[in-house]
């Protein structure tokens, strides 16, 4: 382990900049070099860094990688992925928080950063359910199916039974397009309406179907499609 030496460069040691300059002044890698701390023989915790999210194509993708990608990635060990994945959890954690404590329909924004963080990033489809109480505020958020590069079937009766099982009043559900691409194709409007129909038997209200892109977040509830 390479301690940060006083005379190594400036853009070297972030964490002085940081204190110097606050946190808006450094990089991507150079704050993520403050989490590392240390680099590997021959290569700095900026160096480390650096390359870290460029192996992961972006820092979206480092912070939402697996376990086993990350422990694979040469020098990391198992202490800075602990470190990283326990990152990971907490901002999850900070954007469902508003969502337990108040209703969801005041927060919209807070919704579509929440789903964009847990969807966006993956290359395979995935839905997710929003499971809501009588005020509206988060029960749990679940995986409700897995797919392909292009689909992921979820099942109205297994949704019905997942809404019952959480004592759910209400219900918001995402899903990802691994094209990067957050257009709603009419399979997806098609979906929608029918899982709202099955809920609609147990009195479960579907609120909204969000279809996650790489950059942006479409409601199908906003666009009156719902």
């Amino acid at each position: 382990m390479m301690p940060q030496d006083s005379q190594s460069p400036c853009h070297e040691r972030p964490r002085e900049r940081l204190l110097q300059h606050g946190v808006q002044s450094l990089t991507a890698s150079e704050l993520l070099a403050v989490l590392l701390r240390t680099g590997t023989r021959g290569r700095s915790a900026v160096g480390m860094a650096h390359d870290l999210i460029a192996h992961f194509g972006g820092l979206r993708r480092l912070l939402s990688a697996e376990t086993t990608a990350l422990l694979a990635f040469p020098g990391l060990g198992v202490a800075k992925t602990c470190e990283l994945l326990a990152v990971q959890e907490l901002g999850r954690r900070a954007l469902e928080e508003p969502l337990r404590n108040g209703r969801v329909l005041n927060q919209p924004d807070q919704v579509k950063q929440f789903c964009a963080m847990r969807l966006a990033h993956l290359r395979i489809e995935h839905c997710i359910g929003l499971f809501l109480d009588t005020q509206l505020r988060l029960i749990d958020c679940i995986e409700v199916a897995k797919g392909t590069l292009s689909h992921a079937s979820v099942y109205p009766r297994e949704l019905v039974k997942s809404a019952l099982q959480h004592h759910a009043a209400a219900l918001i559900i995402a899903h990802n397009h691994p094209s990067g691409l957050s257009e709603p194709s009419p399979a997806d409007i098609a979906l929608t309406r029918q899982l709202k129909q099955a809920l609609a038997l147990v009195d479960v209200r579907l609120l909204d179907h969000l279809v996650v892109g790489a950059t942006d977040v479409v409601s199908l509830a906003e666009r009156g499609q719902l």
